[in-house]
């Protein structure tokens, strides 16, 4: 009984405050039957809303003709800049950003008007370890695009 108590008084704490288990984002009605339009569908990004959608319950259609609501990719890149240089004049830090535009459509109308998101990060370079520093920087990018897919998702689940 004594070990339970506590246990116990920590749930009613934790449901207190408001806290519950992140989990598939509630969608409104108009994207059960979402169509993704975008121009290169196989970005890390468009691949990664994708799944969010169906993972949050909707039903991502092939067609846009049958979808209630399209989704539409205006701009997806992604963008390297050099940071700093060695005295050498060689590379020594790049940053990567990853910027997307979306809105949203049902009907004929704008639900959700153009936004631009962007996030990037910061890497050192060696050129010492080429092959790794490239691999970093593409696992980079597939952690800037889960991140985008989860600011999109955030903003499609608060319409």
């Amino acid at each position: 009984m004594r070990k339970g108590l506590p246990i116990a008084a920590a749930v009613l704490l934790l449901s207190a405050c408001g806290f519950q288990l992140q989990g598939r984002a509630k969608l409104p009605d108009p994207l059960n039957r979402a169509f993704v339009e975008a121009p290169d569908a196989q970005t890390d990004f468009v691949q990664g809303l994708r799944k969010a959608l169906i993972n949050s319950g909707a039903d991502v259609v092939k067609q846009r003709d049958s979808a209630s609501a399209v989704v539409q990719i205006l701009q997806d890149e992604v963008t390297t800049r050099v940071l700093t240089v060695s005295a050498n004049n060689l590379p020594r830090d790049y940053e990567v950003t990853y910027t997307v535009e979306f809105a949203v459509r049902a009907s004929d109308q704008e639900i959700l008007a153009p936004q631009k998101l962007s996030v990037s990060r910061d890497y050192s370079f060696d050129e010492r370890m080429l092959l790794a520093k490239e691999h970093e920087e593409s696992q980079l990018r597939e952690g800037l695009a889960h991140d985008l897919v989860g600011l999109v998702m955030r903003r499609l689940s608060s319409l």
